[in-house]
């Protein structure tokens, strides 16, 4: 038998993952703490290190002065020496002068451990010296000199690989006069000193101005000298303070690891006199090692208290763990018991807790779960508005007529019409009265008809007829029909009824109920868009639903592939007789049937909202086709229509003017049926309103086919009026048509509105137009609608018609 964990060891129980969480928050807390404290010790010392180097910077510059000045005192006290004032002002020349100086300046070179002593003349010509490096320091004195006007002056020198501190004083004696100058190599003395006050390491550098660095000075050991060296061109190369040479007043700060120590590194650059092509520094380094070590001692007083806490934490967690897991188990195990049926015994409460609370909670479950089942029982199956059957009790009761009985039976499917207009504008507590009303109608017109009838949800119901043909059926459809004829009175209100009804049979339309559900389905959907009241379930209902989704995926592939063309169809000015517009058309050349009229397609697109990204296609072709026309001169509007579902689109003017950019406003004019207004005529207003604002000009397209409000029609921001082609096409023949189209231009013209006459198709109508006073027509008798490539070709070979003889004085006369 495998050994069993402690349950507080155990992740899968209570008691175990509330040890782990506990233990887990303590551990990431402290663990955190740690990081702080360990990163803010880290970053204190690196501060505290930064500033120890800013020191040490500054005192090593001020060991470098006081070695000037200790040195300045020397060359002071040549200067002012009376044997050597009384030699030089004694006018002795030439080489015995040279001489006696270089025996003195030897005797206290060796005195005072100058490097080298000189003497130079007033032109700051070198006169005699104890090195011959000299020679390269005197010409340098001039720009010493015109620096600092004290007794004593210093500068530091770098010739060759060397730097020299070099002091220079006056020679005040009558006569010869000029300038005693002594120079002291630095080596390693102000670096010592500096470790011995702040205990930072140093070493003096050069570095020719393409060249590595070389040492000058150190207090480091050969070996790790030459790590600096290695280790510093990586970061102080030529050219990283912008250019080939450092700028002498600024300072790199960066980190360096010497034999396994990490260290802060200051590199200073120093100003000095000599080879302008060679650079100077000091490098300072603290070990951070060294700084932190002070803290390191509490870092660890700091981790053994954290395991400390962790281990008293631990203990205290398994302690509570235990008290909360104890209760849980005992009401684990009354859960079970309810669960399996038992509620027979009362659910005891453990303690005065909140797992006692949960005990009575439970006791209280246990009083209520039958009480509970039962009425879970009846939502289940029963629809609570109206107490027919459900979905699905409806299917559960089909699917069991199915398997028990193989006699035929006709479902029908009922779904109210105008049910949303009547929640929209009575509210939904009316429209819930109205279901119960009809559910109440159809249990007592049907109960010896029906044997079964459900409530899907909304407004539809579903009827099982045993024993039913198409025949029957449809006459039950016939009898609901004439019941639903009288009108239905709800709190004073009275409600028409209609609905569409679709059956489907068993077993001719399928043998099982989701099929038989499906095609009542589709049979009923049928019925509402033929508003035939009541359809029986054909084959070619399927076949239409299934071409529908084929034609909606085959639309959205026709813009994506390119498949749509633009065809434009020309207006001509009736009365200048030149091209003034054309009407933007689409067309779909679909791979496999070919050129697609729109009327087999526009519909469609309008009824499932795929019209809106049409329409967009259609703003954008229209607006490339102006480009081209007016790059060759032949510019001319360009109308385009806009579907109800566009002025349904709030944001209808910032897309339209997104989809033209390009092409001035008075490109293209947009065309609104009056029928589309109409829909929601607020809506409407404010849409053409911000349209007509960016200067779009708008036309009402099939005036007089629709039903139109004058009082809205004198609101609209439109400049044009389209009047139907079923009206100008007949007014030749039906003097009441002509008399239609008369009075509507009339109408536009007291409007302030242009006319278009669409269906000009023969001479005696354009005459007849032009008599009347319409501005512009638009037919077969200018030319067909033709793709957008040839319009420029037709355009510019466009002649007016011959009218001949064509009159109109007949008609005329009647009017």
């Amino acid at each position: 038998m495998p050994m069993r964990w402690p349950d507080f060891l155990n992740l899968r129980r209570l008691e175990g993952r509330i040890v782990a969480l506990f233990l887990a928050l303590l551990l990431v807390v402290q663990l955190l703490n740690l990081a702080l404290i360990s990163q803010g010790i880290g970053r204190n010392a690196r501060a505290s290190v930064a500033e120890e180097l800013a020191a040490g910077e500054r005192i090593f510059t001020q060991l470098v002065e006081q070695d000037a000045e200790q040195r300045g005192l020397i060359a002071d006290l040549l200067q002012s020496d009376y044997g050597l004032r009384q030699l030089v002002g004694a006018g002795i020349q030439g080489d015995e002068l040279r001489s006696t100086l270089q025996d003195v300046f030897r005797n206290l070179s060796e005195r005072g451990e100058a490097s080298f002593i000189g003497y130079a003349n007033d032109a700051f010509q070198l006169v005699t010296a104890t090195d011959p490096i000299a020679g390269q320091v005197a010409p340098m004195l001039r720009g010493v000199s015109r620096q600092q006007q004290g007794r004593t002056q210093s500068q530091i020198v770098l010739l060759g690989d060397k730097a020299y501190q070099v002091v220079v004083a006056r020679m005040r004696a009558a006569g010869l006069g000029g300038w005693v100058f002594m120079g002291f190599e630095m080596r390693q003395d102000q670096l010592r000193e500096l470790r011995r006050i702040a205990n930072i390491e140093g070493v003096l550098l050069s570095r020719p101005e393409h060249g590595a660095w070389t040492v000058l000075a150190s207090v480091l050991d050969t070996a790790n000298t030459e790590l600096v060296l290695r280790e510093l061109p990586t970061i102080a190369q030529p050219g990283a303070g912008g250019g080939d040479r450092v700028d002498q007043a600024a300072a790199q700060t960066f980190q360096m690891h010497i034999d396994g120590e990490q260290f802060q590194a200051r590199l200073q650059p120093l100003a000095h006199g000599g080879d302008d092509k060679r650079l100077m520094a000091v490098l300072l380094l603290r070990s951070v090692d060294d700084a932190l070590a002070p803290y390191r001692q509490l870092q660890w007083m700091l981790l053994g208290l954290s395991l400390a806490g962790v281990a008293v934490f631990a203990i205290g967690a398994v302690l509570t763990a235990r008290r909360i897991s104890e209760p849980v188990k005992a009401l684990a195990g009354e859960a079970r018991r309810l669960g399996a049926g038992d509620y027979a015994r009362p659910v005891t409460r453990p303690s005065r807790d909140e797992i006692g609370d949960l005990a009575e909670a439970f006791e209280a479950m246990r009083q209520g779960i039958r009480a509970r089942e039962e009425e879970v029982h009846r939502l289940a199956f029963w629809d609570p508005l109206t107490d027919l059957p459900n979905r699905e009790q409806f299917s559960q009761a089909l699917a069991r007529r199915i398997a028990d009985n193989d006699q035929r039976f006709a479902l029908l499917m009922l779904n109210l019409d105008r049910f949303k207009h009547v929640n929209d504008v009575l509210g939904r507590g009316f429209g819930d009265r109205l279901l119960r009303a009809v559910a109440d109608r159809l249990r007592h017109l049907l109960k010896d008809e029906v044997s079964l009838i459900a409530r899907l949800g909304g407004d539809e119901f579903l009827l099982l007829i045993e024993d039913a043909g198409a025949t029957r059926a449809e006459a039950v459809c016939k009898r609901i029909q004439r019941d639903f004829e009288r009108a239905l009175s709800i709190d004073d209100q009275t409600v028409d009824l209609s609905a569409g009804m679709g059956v489907s049979l068993y077993p001719q339309h399928g043998r099982d109920s989701a099929m038989l559900l499906a095609r009542a389905e589709l049979a009923m959907h049928a019925a509402k868009r033929g508003q035939s009241g009541c359809e029986v379930y054909a084959p070619s209902m399927d076949a239409a639903s299934q071409e529908s989704l084929s034609l909606l995926s085959e639309l959205r592939h026709a813009i994506d592939a390119g498949e749509l063309r633009l065809f434009l169809q020309p207006k001509v000015d009736l009365h200048s007789q030149r091209i003034a517009g054309a009407e933007a058309l689409v067309r779909w050349q679909h791979p496999t049937r070919g050129m697609v009229p729109p009327m087999e397609f526009i519909p469609f697109a309008e009824q499932t909202g795929f019209i809106r990204q049409i329409t967009a296609w259609m703003l954008h072709a229209a607006a490339q086709a102006w480009i081209g026309l007016e790059r060759e001169g032949l510019a001319v509007p360009i109308s385009v229509n806009l579907s109800t579902r566009d002025l349904m689109d709030q944001d209808l003017a910032i897309k339209v003017a997104d989809l033209a950019a390009g092409v001035p406003p008075s490109a293209l004019c947009l065309e609104i049926t009056e029928s589309a207004i109409m829909d929601d005529p607020q809506r409407a207003l404010q849409t053409l309103e911000q349209l007509h604002a960016l200067g779009f000009k708008l036309s009402i397209d099939d005036f007089g086919t629709g039903y139109s409000s004058l009082a809205y029609l004198k609101q609209l921001s439109v400049d044009e009026l389209k009047i139907d082609r079923s009206f100008v096409m007949n007014m030749e023949r039906d003097i009441d048509d002509a008399k239609i189209v008369r009075s509507t231009i009339e109408l536009a013209h007291n409007l302030g509105l242009s006319v278009v006459a669409e269906g000009l198709e023969t001479p005696k109508a354009w005459t007849l137009l032009q008599t009347l006073g319409c501005d512009q027509g638009q037919g077969y008798l200018l030319a067909r609608p033709m793709p957008g490539d040839q319009f420029p070709d037709w355009l510019k070979n466009w002649q007016p018609p011959d009218l001949g003889d064509a009159r109109a004085s007949t008609i005329l006369a009647n009017l």
